[in-house]
């Protein structure tokens, strides 16, 4: 278990080795959250080539920020690579003109979700299939589906949500519970139609 301070101290350390240009510990960081970062941008785009190349994008913005000392002391090193990585989203969205086409159960573009076991229906009814869960998500407006996957997918705390998106942590708490509501009435939707 890290404690609060244990973390805060590791990160200012890890933060000050890369602005001194080492190497070695970007490699870490990238090793930590690439994985993350690859997801979060594949929820977002849904191409698996252009989320690769973003995700790598987003790694290269990072040291360029940290060695620019345009960190400010409120980010996080994790919060700051998800705010880099939906910057880089944003822009790439203005370049593309693309739309979002993504599918859960794509085969052909499988993404594996993290720890499956973990209970994202919480706030759901207990009875609810995770599988249907998942099927879902496509179908809530992007800022709900954002907030659900940075919650649940990606594990990210409240107060790094409210650093990524740039809302208090009591809009990112409201819109949470309305994501998770509107998630729910898709799922009892589905369920009624099922009847």
């Amino acid at each position: 278990m890290t404690f609060p301070l244990a973390k805060k101290y590791q990160e200012k350390k890890t933060i000050s080795r890369l602005k001194n240009k080492d190497k070695e510990v970007f490699i870490k960081v990238y090793d930590d959250f690439a994985d993350d970062i690859y997801r979060f941008v594949y929820f977002k785009v849904g191409r698996i080539e252009e989320a690769k190349d973003l995700t790598s994008m987003v790694f290269l913005k990072t040291w360029n920020h940290i060695q620019n000392n345009t960190l400010t002391s409120a980010d996080t090193l994790r919060a700051l690579i998800y705010k880099i990585a939906r910057t880089s989203i944003v822009d790439y969205y203005r370049e593309t003109g693309s739309k979002l086409e993504i599918s859960l159960d794509d085969e052909a573009n499988h993404i594996d979700l993290p720890d499956e076991k973990r209970n994202l229906s919480a706030d759901l009814d207990k009875n609810t299939d995770l599988e249907r869960i998942k099927s879902k998500l496509p179908y809530l407006k992007e800022e709900y589906r954002e907030i659900i996957v940075l919650k649940f997918i990606n594990d990210l705390e409240i107060e790094e949500i409210s650093d990524v998106t740039g809302k208090s942590k009591g809009n990112v708490r409201v819109l949470l519970h309305r994501a998770l509501n509107a998630l729910k009435d898709l799922v009892s939707e589905e369920e009624k139609n099922e009847l």
